[in-house]
């Protein structure tokens, strides 16, 4: 009788206890939601379609009253997307990343490092954009952390 009545509570506290982190995480930093968004491909349409996710969630919940902080993680030949001579949409993008302060913007470190041993010279990405060592692990790491997870 007693096993029916503690096992799920203790489920009930064991959800509670894995979630709280997450919480705890979301309540600190002043949004209210939290996106990554991967970009894999040197595709201008998937990348155009990254660029309208990020705007049409954070106009979404804007008009809600509640703040989304979007990262765009690039790794792979979707690093082109952050690459200024090799950009397929390098006029939005310069003026979406100056028109959106809760977007940001993270390239690949080993790509950068594996385009820079094939192309002989440093793979320099826009300034909006933070290298972190590797988009996969970053795309884990903002899992992990509770954000919501989309690819185009």
């Amino acid at each position: 009788m007693l096993k029916r009545f503690f096992a799920p509570v203790a489920i009930v506290l064991a959800v509670a206890a894995y979630m709280l982190p997450v919480a705890a995480h979301a309540a600190k930093d002043g949004y209210n939601h939290h996106l990554v968004i991967h970009v894999d491909d040197d595709d201008k349409g998937k990348m155009n379609i990254a660029l309208n996710n990020a705007a049409n969630v954070t106009n979404y919940y804007k008009a809600k009253g509640q703040k989304v902080q979007v990262e765009i993680v690039a790794y792979g030949p979707g690093l082109n997307m952050l690459i200024p001579e090799k950009s397929h949409i390098h006029d939005r993008i310069v003026n979406f990343a100056g028109s959106f302060d809760n977007i940001s913007f993270a390239a690949c470190g080993n790509t950068m490092k594996k385009m820079a041993k094939k192309s002989g010279k440093e793979v320099k990405v826009y300034d909006f954009a933070t290298v972190v060592p590797t988009g996969v692990v970053r795309i884990m790491e903002r899992q992990d952390q509770g954000w919501h997870y989309l690819r185009p």
